[in-house]
């Protein structure tokens, strides 16, 4: 068998469904063999785009995410969007094109050191010498993107590797069973919980994938105990729970971070510090901590846990919860569940629910930040999916947008790419065709993948961009101002985005008044086979409550 008809048959026997990325000459032979394959192939038309795609991909299903580009200027496209996949715990595998072995060992056309390149942003990476070895890197690469923490691998296939024969057959994968807690740990969580006055849970991008966001919750209204999540846990707890005091890692404009400040336990359970440093909410070191996660925590001066249980999460709170009622049954005074509702806790609850209410009737324009957040949340079903680029506007999406199932508010918050959401909203409606998608980007980052649309309009899929016009790095410049009193280099012309739209073969729209928005909203979900941008200008003067908050205490 070619090598390059191995290494597909190998990525079939993974179950891939989906290959994002642009043909060249040095991986010509691979893409030749998926002629012959079930795998679809989705042409993108920047690299990096691919990238997004995977890592969507990689977020929202169970497998990995495959993405693919030549070599040299290829591969180092792939780069931004594979360190954003691996940093936010996205399953991808990139694979990269390379010139013929033997001239590895010196300057020729487009080469470079994909391996060294790729090494400090991937899990693992390799590249192929012998093509016998095909089943055995291929099957390591999705075993080790698979094990948590999950990540991003890459594998280069060199040009002349590929064309060469092999009679090795694909490695069948392997069923696993992840680690159960041990149970002197499982009885000091019970303790330091049942010791507590006003324990918190912290649910992290860790729990988002497979069944833990049931046992969570399970485990959240079985102990009464209130709870938050950070950006990309959204959804693992509905944010209709009445103790679920929603989105923390906003630093000073947070009234989640008031209310962690005032807990004395904080059972953090798959918590990634690249989210949200716990010295914003640790830094007298006077919180308890458990530790509830796959893997081991992370050393930081301020997340020394108290019990630390590196095992399956679902597993751990079965044992805690099953710890929990024995001790209940040995002794029914102890204060389990928690049938207190702390005041300071139900109070910002409260708020959190009135910040979102109280501007959806507004009709001021440009839009207020909460009411087109409002407007999108009003106008989709629970399992529709919005991806949230990085700029101002992904902070008012954390804040604002309720969301009620996991997977369906989709925000990179690790290495934090913009450029995602365009890309991952095409992911996201190839995954799941009969769902509403929306991307929500500000007009910087949309600029950023605008080349994407001409793949939305070819594979006919009627994904939904929302385009917050302000004309400049909002976030940027509202940093810079709140530090320096001015900002610098932040601000740039758009183009007509009703007739860009066009030019593409999409359908345009630029909002005229806030009254305007939720219909041209609704106009846009009747779209079939054709997507729909629709530009809308933004009043960000509000941006300065993200930075000093509006708590009544």
């Amino acid at each position: 068998m070619k090598s390059s008809d191995l290494f597909v048959k190998c990525l079939e026997s993974e179950g891939v469904e989906y290959i994002f990325g642009l043909p060249g000459e040095e991986n010509s032979d691979f893409c030749l063999s998926l002629l012959n394959s079930k795998i679809k192939f989705i042409l993108v038309r920047h690299e990096q785009s691919a990238a997004f795609m995977a890592d969507v991909y990689g977020r929202i299903t169970p497998k990995v995410g495959v993405c693919l580009a030549t070599l040299g200027p290829g591969a180092t496209n792939l780069t931004t969007g594979i360190a954003n996949a691996n940093m936010d715990r996205s399953r991808v595998l990139a694979i990269t094109g390379q010139t013929d072995s033997h001239l590895l060992h010196k300057e020729s056309h487009q080469n470079m050191d994909a391996i060294t390149l790729f090494k400090p942003i991937t899990k693992w990476n390799w590249s192929i010498r012998n093509s016998d070895n095909i089943p055995e890197i291929v099957r390591r690469a999705f075993k080790i993107s698979l094990e948590e923490k999950s990540g991003a691998t890459h594998i280069e296939l060199p040009q002349d590797i590929a064309k060469k024969e092999s009679t090795i057959l694909p490695i069948r994968q392997s069923l696993s069973i992840r680690s159960k807690p041990h149970a002197s740990l499982v009885n000091l969580a019970a303790k330091l919980i049942l010791d507590s006055k006003k324990p918190l849970i912290l649910v992290g991008n860790g729990c988002i994938r497979e069944d833990a966001s049931s046992r969570i919750r399970q485990f959240a209204e079985k102990t009464g105990i209130c709870s938050m999540n950070t950006f990309m846990a959204k959804g693992v707890i509905s944010d209709k729970s009445e103790r679920h005091l929603q989105t923390i890692g906003i630093k000073q404009a947070d009234h989640a971070l008031i209310a962690m400040k005032d807990a004395d336990l904080v059972i953090a359970i798959g918590y990634d510090l690249v989210e949200y440093s716990p010295k914003n909410w640790n830094s007298d070191l006077s919180k308890k901590i458990i530790h509830i996660d796959f893997t081991p925590a992370e050393i930081d001066t301020y997340y020394p846990p108290d019990v630390e249980i590196d095992a399956d999460v679902e597993y751990t709170i079965d044992a805690i919860l099953e710890e929990l009622e024995k001790e209940k049954k040995e002794n029914p005074s102890i204060d389990y569940p928690k049938k207190e509702f702390p005041e300071l806790f139900k109070k910002i609850k409260q708020q959190v629910v009135d910040r979102i209410e109280r501007h959806k009737n507004h009709t001021s324009y440009p839009i207020e930040p909460e009411k087109l957040v409002t407007d999108v949340r009003t106008a989709l079903d629970d399992n529709d999916i919005v991806l949230s680029d990085v700029g101002a506007h992904k902070m008012w999406i954390a804040k604002t947008y309720n969301t009620y199932v996991p997977n369906t508010c989709l925000i990179p918050n690790g290495f934090c790419s913009m450029g995602f959401s365009v890309p991952g909203a095409i992911a996201s409606q190839l995954i799941h065709p009969q769902r509403k998608v929306v991307a929500m980007c500000g007009d910087g980052a949309f600029l950023m993948s605008v080349h994407e649309i001409e793949t939305a309009v070819r594979l006919k899929l009627p994904i939904i961009v929302v385009v917050w016009v302000d004309g400049g790095y909002g976030l940027i410049s509202l940093k810079e101002m709140d530090e320096y009193g001015r900002d610098a280099y932040t601000r740039f012309n758009n183009p007509d985005f009703v007739k860009l739209a066009e030019s593409f073969g999409a359908i345009g729209y630029h909002i005229k008044s806030s009254e305007e928005f939720p219909k041209i909203l609704e106009e846009a979900k009747k779209s079939k086979d054709k997507p729909v941008i629709i530009a809308v200008d933004v009043d960000y003067s509000r941006n300065k409550l993200l930075l000093h908050d509006d708590f009544e205490s």
